[in-house]
């Protein structure tokens, strides 16, 4: 993803990276301006961390540097302990491989239009609160889902949402915020057709008739969805969900057992945990992975556990 600017932040005092564990910490920020609210919060950003214990310097990078690139390059010089990543849950997506590569925990300050990432892990939205998480908090554990190769923190899927994700344009996010899912959404939705899918986990093959197939390392996405009640992005599981409806008002009366994680119980919805899933169609559909079009079907999921450390609150026992 373009359009990250980068700063340096090293911290005045002494963060808490564990229990009993405290020392002097460097971290690299990286703060995407082309997130709906990065470009105006950037500065702000700083100010949180400043506020937080850490002393922040920006520097410049090359117009249109991916943020994956701009975390492997900001850390090659090394003396670094943490990455911060300012902006949405695209930000968070695009940064993977370069996190991936540096082998350092990371930070989340919630810039984006969703921010479901910080959502499901309980980290403030509010940049004081998130900068007091990556200044205090310990580092823990979290999984990743992958498909196809192309790895994400809250879901992927097939179907509606990924119809939604193409049809959602970069301008009108900016423009109109979690108004502009709800726009885009009531027009398609009256669109919407059921497709045949196959189900290949755990040793078995399910054919159905659906309106999506949502797989979840996270629990939240889709700016106010929840893939399920019990789901996290640390439990070493994917919760799988698939729309079995016929009409598209159904998916209207649906919307409040889909913003609690209870679609699982009505009669027209498959859902289970696995490992591991393969989706076959007849013809090739695309796959949206944490909002962003990223390969299609057929599409082999795998879950990659604790792949990556976060800067966030303790999960309650």
């Amino acid at each position: 993803m373009a359009g990250c600017a980068v700063a340096v932040a090293e911290q005045a005092g002494a963060a808490t990276i564990g229990p009993d564990l405290a020392r002097p910490g460097r971290a690299l920020l990286i703060v995407n301006q082309k997130a709906r609210s990065g470009q105006d919060q950037a500065e702000a950003a700083l100010a949180a961390l400043r506020g937080a214990g850490l002393e922040a310097e920006a520097f410049e990078m090359p117009e249109g540097m991916a943020c994956a690139e701009a975390v492997v390059q900001g850390t090659a010089p090394g003396g670094f302990d943490r990455v911060v990543l300012g902006g949405g849950d695209g930000t968070l997506n695009a940064a993977i491989p370069g996190l991936l590569r540096a082998g350092l925990p990371f930070g989340i300050l919630p810039l984006g239009t969703a921010n479901d990432l910080a959502r499901s892990l309980g980290i403030p939205l509010e940049l004081e609160g998130a900068a007091q998480v990556i200044a205090t908090a310990a580092a823990r554990p979290v999984d990743l889902g992958e498909v196809n190769g192309h790895a994400f923190f809250n879901v992927a899927s097939i179907g509606f949402s990924a119809e939604l994700a193409e049809e959602l344009k970069s301008d009108s996010k900016k423009r109109f915020g979690k108004l502009g899912y709800a726009v885009a959404a009531l027009g398609l939705l009256r669109r919407a057709r059921p497709f045949s899918v196959e189900l290949l986990h755990d040793g078995r093959v399910e054919r159905v008739r659906t309106i999506q197939v949502s797989v979840g390392n996270g629990k939240h996405h889709g700016g106010g969805m929840t893939v399920a009640e019990d789901a996290r992005p640390d439990d070493g599981m994917l919760d799988v969900y698939s729309l079995e409806v016929t009409h598209w008002w159904q998916l209207v009366a649906l919307l409040p057992w889909l913003r609690r994680g209870t679609q699982g119980q009505w009669r027209d919805v498959r859902a289970f945990r696995t490992t591991e899933l393969e989706l076959r169609t007849r013809r090739q559909r695309p796959v949206n992975t944490d909002g962003e079009l990223t390969t299609h079907t057929p599409a082999v999921f795998r879950l990659r556990p604790a792949a990556l450390r976060v800067f966030a609150p303790a999960r309650e026992a």
